[in-house]
């Protein structure tokens, strides 16, 4: 895929990245696939599928109590439970703003590590990591933002979002449908939005502008970004997934970048 090859471009030292397609079949390349980066929040998508495991497991629920009162997992999940980004603070009733929350998802952690009696870096890692073969990932830190892992896990991990194996496909759409639906809140790095669109754990592209996909990307398009310059997304209609990693944190020189890689991406899967 040509596309990638303007990453080369960027003003970063080091990056990486995978363009997957037809269920993990077809898969294009940039850089070192074996390279580990630190993640930042795109943590949260598998902290997010580890605790999705935990549902059908048993271990937990969805709508069991979890977090401040009137909350929920699926609050946490969803960033409904009023929890402050970086703080344990209350900062709105459960389910009345979508407040992106660090917080919420160490307080999801400690749940599942509760529920499971299983440290929760090893259930991630029992969960998610060893079957899907990622061999180089791994929860060193928060829930919230404390991953690091290579291209090639990521693009593991996408294959897995495109065809799941290790959830149902009933739990998947659940987990990339809107929840809570109407929610204003603030995009991190992008300002308000009306309305925030979360499902549980992925973000949803909808109508969001500005966003950090592209223009072409479908509304249904899911996916997260990391502080770290790290980003990954499903596009359903697309059946694609793009990951890029790269060693430069976030900031206004990825905002025209990402999204016109992400088009190129699009516009390349479509011809």
């Amino acid at each position: 895929m040509q596309t990638l090859d303007r990453i080369g471009q960027w003003p970063v030292d080091n990056a990486s990245a995978a363009v997957v397609r037809d269920g993990g079949r077809g898969v294009s390349r940039f850089g070192d696939q074996q390279r580990v980066y630190p993640l930042a929040s795109v943590t949260k998508l598998l902290c997010a599928y580890a605790a999705l495991v935990a549902v059908e497991e048993g271990a937990i629920e969805l709508d069991q109590p979890a977090g401040p009162p009137g909350a929920t997992v699926r609050h946490l999940l969803a960033h409904a439970s009023g929890l402050a980004f970086a703080e344990r603070t209350v900062q709105a009733e459960a389910g009345t703003k979508r407040i992106y929350s660090s917080a919420g998802f160490e307080v999801l952690a400690e749940v599942v590590e509760t529920e499971t009696g299983i440290g929760f870096a090893d259930y991630v890692a029992e969960a998610v990591f060893v079957p899907l073969g990622m061999a180089n990932a791994a929860l060193v830190g928060p829930a919230g933002h404390g991953a690091q892992a290579s291209t090639a896990d990521l693009s593991a991990f996408a294959t897995e979002l495109l065809r799941p194996t290790l959830i149902s496909p009933q739990t998947h759409t659940e987990a990339t449908s809107v929840q809570f639906p109407g929610l204003a809140g603030l995009l991190p790095g992008y300002g308000a939005q009306r309305p925030n669109d979360w499902g549980l754990g992925f973000e949803i592209r909808d109508g969001k502008n500005p966003h950090w996909t592209g223009t072409r990307n479908s509304p249904v398009t899911y996916g997260h970004f990391g502080q770290s310059g790290t980003f990954l997304w499903v596009d359903p209609r697309a059946d694609a997934a793009c990951v890029v990693l790269t060693d430069h944190a976030f900031g206004d020189w990825a905002k025209p970048l990402w999204p016109e890689l992400s088009d190129g991406v699009v516009d390349e899967l479509r011809s």
